[in-house]
Formats: C-alpha cells, structure tokens, sequence
C-alpha cells in the first residue's frame, strides 16, 4: 500500500478529531449575547425605576433583532450535541399520531361536517357531505394548498350561512391574531372579492343569507372594540357600525344563538358582562340591551322558545347559577332562578337541547355532566370511574336531537368521542385517540391525586403521572406543571407526546393553584389582584411537598408553565431559586408593571381587573414586589429555557427578552440559561401540526440533557 495512502487517513484521523474537539470547545466556550444597557427611566408615584433594557421593545430596531438572532445562535451553538436526539424525539413523537386521521363527522342543517389529515401534511382538509356519510365528499378548504408559500398560517371562524351556500372565514399569515375575513360560494367554489381585514375571524350570519355581522379590532391595542355588518356584495368601506365599545377595559363578540333566531352582541371585562340581541330574520333592525352592564354582574346567554336562560353570578351567587327570563322582558328585575347557587359546585356551562338541558359542573376539582329533562322526569350525572379525567360537552349544533355528543380524557386514557343517548342512557364510543407504534398500553402508567397543604392551611391538588416501572424517590426526575390566572382550569388530559417523559423514567404533574376556578369561583379570587402572590406560593408549597414526601429532589425537580403561566415561573425562580433544577418559561408574561402601565400593548386595558391597575398606587406596589423583571437579583438561578415568538400579540417578545437581558446581567451562577425566539410566528407557536412537535421536542431535550439523559 503506498505509504501516502497512511500518511492521509493518519492526518484526516488527526484533523477529524481536532475538528470534534473544535466542535465541543465552540458549544462550551461561546459567550451569550450582552445586550447593551441604556438607561430608561420610569417614573410614578414618587418612585423612579431604571430599566436599562427598554430599548428592546422596538421592533424594527435591527440591534433588536440582531439581539434576538444572537440568542438563538447561542442556543443553537450551546445546543448543538443535543440535535441529533432533538430530530430523533421528533419522529418518536410523531410516530404516534395517525396521520391520515379524522374528526367524527357532526351533523348541522343537513350537512356532516369532517375535518381530516392526509399522511405528511401538516395542515387540516376541511369537508362536508350532504345527507349522509356515504355521499360525495365536499372539499371546503384543503389548507395545506392555501398555507404553500407561508411560514405561518392559520384558518379559523369557519360558518356556513342558513341556506348551506356560503361559508366564511378568516386568516392570519402573520400570528398576531388580527384575521382577514372572506367568503367562498360553496356550490360554485369562487372566493368573492371583498376582504374584510383585522378582524377577530368570528362572524354571525343573519338568515337572508346575505348579512354578516363581525368585529373589528383596534389596530394598536388589538382589542376588539367593534361590530360591523357587511352585505355580501358590496364594498366593505361600505359597512355599517353597528357597536363600538368605548369603554377601554371591555372588548366585544358577536354570534348566532345554536336555535338560529337570534344574533347576539356581547361585550366583557373580567368582572362584567353586557348583551344586546336582534331577531336574525330582521338583520336591518335595531340591537336590544338584554341587561345593562353592572360592575361584579357576569352573565351569559342562550336561547330557548320563548325564553333566555342566563348562566350568571347574579344575587352573590360565586359559583354561578341558572335563571331564565322572557325574550319580551329581559331585565335582571324579571329573572328567575332555574338551577340555584350551589356553594361547593361551580357551574361552568349550558347546553340547550329541545327535551334536555345540559349542564357542566365542577365539584371537589372534578368536572361532571350533569343532564335534566325539561319535564323534570329526569335528572342525573353521566357515570365516571378514574379518579382524575376530564369530561366535557362537545359540538352539539344539532337542537331537537336525543343525542349528547361529549369528550373524555384522562392522563392515562386517551381522548375519547362518544354519543351519549340522553333518553334510553345507551352510548356510542365514536373514536378513541390512536397511539400508534404499537408500545403504548394504559395499563402501564398510573395516575393519582394528592393534596399538599399551602402555608396558610389550604388543600392545592396535584394530579400525578408516571410510567408503573418507575422508581419513586429522590433522584426521580419530576416536571411540575402550572398555569393559575383567570380562573382557567388545567383539566387532567392525554397527551401522546408526554409519553416520551414517562416512557424515560419523569413523573409528569400538574398543579391545580389558586388563580385557578379548580375548586370554584372563589379559589380564583384568592389567586387574582391583591392575592396574586397566593399563586406563586401554592406553587412553591406543592414543590415543597413532593420533595418532602420522596417523589423527587431540588436536584430533580423541573418547573413549566407559559404566558401567565410563565409569569409564575419567574415568580418562583425570584422567590425559590434552589427548589428546581431546571424551569421552562414559554411566552412568559414577566415585565408585569410597565406593560400594564402602557394601555397600548394588547390586553393591558382589559385585564385591570385581573392583575390590578399600576396608575393606582397600591396595586402599583404590590405588582411591583412580585413582577418578575422588576425583582430580578444577584443570586443564583436554576438552568433555564426561555421561549418567545417574534410576532406575539398576547405577551409581547420584548418581556422574555428583557428578561433574560436581566438575568444575564445580575445572576452569579454559570447554570445554562437560553432564549429562543421563533422569529415567525407568535403566541401560540408554530401553526403546522408536525413543526408544534419540534417545539416540544426542543423542550423536552432541555430537561433530558440536565438530566444526563441522551437518547
């Protein structure tokens, strides 16, 4: 052999190493992105604070942006030994959804209504068909054709005029949830001209099959703040105002009742409701006020013959309740009651059906279902076996049926669709989730519920899952979920994607804080305000208490939660740094007092009523003592991932980015700490179902990479 052929295979040997040592040197030396400091100051209330990131708000700055590719380009390098497991959890993940999958068909005017999955697209095929399931399918949009050419695209507010011709909907190609509306001649498949821009994407169609009533939103704060009404066919400069809500703190909707006779205009805040309805056969008429707004007052609406039944907090009932009144008479003064006030049940939602009314109801944390004859013949719970699930009323559109469609789920069982036959108590399983790859049994993985005691005596819940051959003790590896704002409750779901952290020995738990409705309307109000840091602490406390009772360690012990969710999170990491190993904080909400001291970013007018109104100098000091970036210090930090989307209309990216600016600045540990902007899209992530993955994979590497965990 000749002896050049060893000389090159010795040197290319040689070089090849060097180069992965190289490799490891750039992933282990590379210096994060230093933001610059330029002091801004922020004056009320005779205090003056300094915040040197400010800058980072502009947008079209290009040293923003060069900042925020920076970030990325430092995750990626600091990443770069994990991608290859990142790519192959991706395939593993989607190796158990069915591809070429289907929504159950529903029934609604005569046409069933499909959405469907072809094998490796990413977007849905929205379908119908007449009469029955055997006839030709009726392709309304196939999305993946629509979203060619687009990094993001959403399609949403489908809806189908009266005389099944028409249809409407509405589209965001930016992911800053302002939608361009159109409408598309079903028999003809000619998408009309007009384009009604920066709408909600929701839509009401009055029954000459002509009239469409909708809501505009404010171009700056991107609050919804007016109804409009378009005829097809003429020019949208054209459109009537039909509502405008001046009141800053209130946005508005509009929509058809499911019993086709009436369009309702409501309007909201987090502590009032105020409706106005109009006769759909008479589109040109003018809106009634069903009932002045008032403050504390909360309602909603639905319509049934002669009456509307309202779901609402009326004579001090926390937890809700069910009265009616006359369409002719709908003052509160006329209301009365259907289903009382209950203390230890929240009455969550109203389903009306022509002989039943259904009603979603929450006690001890669990929802139920919960059905009632009009005659009062009968009145009964649907039957639940697990202990922790979640069950709710699905589409139901259809109003003289027997059948109540609903969804079931728990953390061990996948989602399910049955009808429920709610005359003779028969059911239907109609679909049950698909795990696909063949691996997945429930029997091998247990759920449970516990209750861990928060510092002032109150019971937080925990729901709990994990594989059955997991070892429980101090080196388990937990990841310890939340949300807690506005009242919205985590239910206990399947989630095919979490099997890949059960399946590598996590225990997946989700906290049921206060700012939650879990235990009704007032472990909310013990979670909102001027007990807002109630939150935080319950989260600490049940951190706290799995460490205690052996489920895992500081060392093992993961936080996440996102948006408000992730404004815990920086709550937390301030308040408990040594508590967790490793936090994700995706979209997190965290520069509380100056974004709701700006009434020009998205939502802040709004939510005064959630968070408190910083112009007021006591909810000043008290968000001020807890918000994330304001109380960011020297001291050391768990290992964190910070996520953002460039386009984000809810919590805007300069928050994180600032941020993790300030963390970087002030922390004294060398715990790794990333940001990641997702420079096309926003709130919600990526739009393509497939692309969502890559995002969990992402952050599922994050944790198994702390974890020493490879493959």
């Amino acid at each position: 052999m000749n002896k050049n052929i060893f000389f090159i295979l010795g040197f290319t040997l040689i070089f090849a190493n060097a180069c992965k040592k190289d490799d490891m040197n750039i992933e282990k030396n590379t210096l994060p992105p230093k933001a610059e400091k330029i002091a801004k100051e922020l004056r009320i209330h005779d205090d003056i604070r300094i915040d040197n990131y400010y800058w980072l708000n502009e947008r079209e700055n290009p040293k923003v942006i060069d900042f925020l590719n920076g970030e990325n380009k430092y995750y990626e390098d600091q990443t770069a030994h994990t991608k290859k497991f990142q790519e192959d959890l991706f395939e593993e993940m989607k190796s158990r959804i069915k591809e070429d999958d289907e929504s159950v068909p529903y029934k609604k005017n005569g046409y069933f209504y499909i959405t469907r999955y072809e094998t490796g697209k990413q977007y849905p095929i929205h379908t119908r068909k007449k009469g029955d399931l055997k006839s030709e399918e009726e392709i309304i949009f196939d999305v993946n054709k629509l979203a060619e050419g687009h990094d993001y695209y959403a399609l949403t507010g489908l809806n189908v005029s009266e005389n099944n011709i028409l249809v409407a909907f509405a589209v965001d190609t930016i992911s800053r949830r302002q939608y361009d509306m159109q409408f598309k001649n079903l028999e003809t498949g000619e998408i009309y001209p007009e384009v009604i821009k920066n709408t909600t994407g929701g839509s009401a169609w009055a029954n000459d099959n002509k009239t469409v009533f909708y809501t505009k939103k404010d171009t700056v704060t991107l609050r919804s703040d007016k109804v409009y009404k378009h005829v097809l066919g003429t020019d949208v400069s054209e459109d009537i105002l039909i509502f405008e809500e001046k009141d800053d703190t209130f946005g508005t909707f509009a929509y058809k009742t499911k019993s086709s006779k009436y369009i309702i205009i409501g309007s909201y805040n987090t502590l009032s409701t105020e409706y106005r309805f109009l006769d759909a056969n008479k589109p040109n008429d003018s809106f009634k006020i069903l009932q002045s707004r008032e403050r504390n007052l909360e309602y909603s609406v639905a319509h049934y013959q002669d009456n509307f039944y309202i779901l609402t907090n009326k004579d001090d009932a926390k937890n809700f309740k069910l009265m009616k009144t006359s369409v002719a008479k709908t003052e509160k003064e006329n209301w009365v009651d259907v289903i009382p006030h209950r203390d230890d049940t929240l009455l969550e939602g109203v389903s009306v059906f022509k002989d039943y009314l259904v009603l979603e109801e929450r006690t001890n944390g669990l929802n139920t279902i919960r059905i009632k004859k009009w005659d009062g013949s009968k009145d009964y719970y649907l039957p639940i076996n697990e202990e922790t699930y979640s069950i709710s009323v699905s589409s139901n559109p259809e109003f003289d049926t027997d059948i109540l469609r609903y969804g079931y789920s728990s953390f061990t069982t996948p989602s399910s669709v049955i009808d429920f036959n709610m005359k003779d108590k028969s059911f239907e399983i109609l679909k049950e989730q698909e795990v696909l790859g063949g691996k997945f049994d429930k029997n091998n993985y247990k759920s449970e519920r516990v209750w861990a005691t928060a510092r002032d005596g109150k019971k937080v819940a925990v729901s709990l899952v994990y594989h059955k051959n997991t070892k429980i003790d101090k080196h388990t590896p937990l990841l310890l979920y939340a949300y807690g704002s506005y009242g919205y409750t985590l239910d206990d779901r399947f989630s095919s994607t979490r099997l890949s952290l059960l399946d590598r020995g996590f225990i997946y738990a989700s906290a049921h804080i206060r700012g939650s409705e879990y235990l009704g309307r007032n472990w909310y109000e013990d979670g909102k305000m001027f007990n807002k840091k109630n939150t935080f602490t319950d989260f600490i406390d049940v951190s706290k208490f799995l460490i205690a009772k052996g489920y895992t360690s500081n060392d093992h012990l993961y936080a996440e939660g996102g948006s408000a969710g992730g404004l815990l999170m920086g709550a937390i990491v301030n308040m408990n740094p040594e508590l967790f190993n490793g936090v994700i904080a995706a979209v997190p909400f965290v520069d509380v007092v100056t974004t709701m001291l700006d009434d020009s970013i998205p939502l802040t007018t709004s939510e005064y009523d959630e968070w408190g109104n910083p112009n007021n100098k006591d909810s000043y000091a008290y968000m001020l003592s807890y918000s994330p970036y304001d109380q960011v210090k020297a001291q050391e930090y768990p290992n964190m991932l910070v996520t953002t989307g460039l386009h984000d209309s809810q919590v805007q990216y300069f928050e994180p980015a600032k941020w993790v600016a300030k963390l970087r600045e002030l922390k004294t540990d060398d715990h790794k700490l990333f940001l990641h902007t997702n420079m096309e899209t926003g709130h919600g992530g990526a739009s393509g179902r497939f692309d969502a993955l890559k995002e969990v994979a992402r952050d599922y590497v994050f944790l198994f990479d702390l974890e020493g965990i490879d493959k």
